[in-house]
């Protein structure tokens, strides 16, 4: 995996810490639909209005879907994959950076909606060449902070969570400054797409569930810092499947089970 990821990433593009032109594109946004076309069209109706020169946008339908909107209607680049059968979470996002050819690389849910521009406040974070990947506060539509930045999981949290004493997330209060962070949600993450590549993108061995705890694990564990950035904001309009579909929480505890037999008591100290 990490072979071929390393391989296909080519760039050819100015460096982070540069100066980029007012039309060089920044940024490849991957976006996955299960049939949520018109999630994702105002998601791109949001990402022209806000910031259209640096993006390029992926849209991969995981299911067959009728679109009500066309690649060309929006002001910068969108490139619609389909599959042809559906595919998990990380091997979605993961052949997605294969067509990645931007600095960096952004992890996005059709059901996020952009109010304000994220992105100025996120790549500056990413200045410091030692921060691999950046994620904004989360909201929900009634304005409340999500608990998308969290401390890694552990047996005595789950036990402290199921008995709502919970106490992994991280204390936030919007436009303070950027920290290090456990692990970021995996509804937003922007990476550095070198990072990405180093470790291989997503593991496809989850295919739902603790993907975003897991790389960011591993990036911690080469040295590399993940930052949560209260100066940038979305809203997210979250499902909880998990909590309703049998099926969501049999893959929501199988990838539990695969994260805690390769983390637990391996996890490195966050700084």
């Amino acid at each position: 995996m990490d072979v071929t990821l390393a391989g296909l990433y080519q760039p050819n593009y100015l460096s982070a810490a540069e100066t980029p032109l007012p039309d060089t594109r920044l940024i490849t946004l991957s976006v996955v639909s299960h049939m949520q076309e018109a999630l994702v069209g105002a998601l791109l109706e949001d990402l022209g209005r806000i910031s259209h020169r640096s993006l390029q946008v992926l849209v991969t339908l995981n299911l067959p879907e009728r679109l009500g909107w066309q690649p060309e209607d929006f002001s910068f680049p969108v490139t619609v994959l389909h599959n042809d059968k559906p595919r998990g979470f990380g091997t979605n996002h993961n052949a997605a950076f294969g067509q990645c050819d931007t600095p960096h690389f952004c992890i996005i849910n059709p059901d996020i909606r952009l109010e304000t521009n994220p992105f100025p406040a996120l790549l500056a974070c990413l200045n410091d060449r030692n921060v691999a990947a950046v994620a904004p506060i989360v909201f929900n539509p009634q304005g409340k902070i999500e608990d998308s930045v969290r401390h890694f999981p552990s047996p005595f949290g789950l036990i402290t969570k199921a008995l709502d004493l919970d106490g992994s997330c991280y204390p936030i209060e919007p436009g303070t400054a950027p920290f290090a962070a456990d692990w970021v949600g995996g509804m937003f993450m922007l990476f550095r797409a070198t990072d990405f590549a180093a470790v291989g993108g997503f593991d496809e061995g989850f295919f739902l569930y603790y993907e975003d705890v897991d790389i960011c694990a591993r990036l911690w564990k080469r040295g590399r810092r993940v930052m949560a950035c209260p100066q940038a904001s979305v809203v997210h309009d979250a499902r909880r499947a998990s909590r309703r579909d049998l099926r969501y929480m049999r893959w929501h505890l199988s990838s539990m089970g695969r994260y805690f037999r390769k983390h637990l008591f391996r996890l490195p100290a966050v700084r």
